[in-house]
């Protein structure tokens, strides 16, 4: 299990990894904050970039926030580089 925590910034022009924000990971996001958009794009975004379905990737706290602590499961042993684009 991968522990993540990540500050969202919804509303970018495009979604993608941004490095980090202080001790979090930062995404920005091309989906808009409405409805949980951002959310459903944050869950599809980690699972692309680690290739695990969609299910791997739970929201484990900060739903409505901009930090999110998020949980992964049977991540690749290179999670960490994938993320920070090595």
């Amino acid at each position: 299990m991968l522990s993540l925590t990540v500050h969202v910034q919804p509303g970018a022009k495009r979604s993608e990894v941004a490095g980090e924000h202080g001790d979090a990971l930062k995404i920005r996001l091309a989906a808009a904050a409405v409805d949980g958009r951002a959310n459903a794009a944050l869950v599809e975004l980690i699972a692309q970039l680690l290739d695990v379905p969609r299910a791997a990737v739970a929201i484990r706290s900060g739903e409505r926030s901009r930090r999110k602590l998020l949980l992964v499961s049977d991540p690749p042993a290179d999670a960490v580089l994938r993320l920070l684009g090595g």
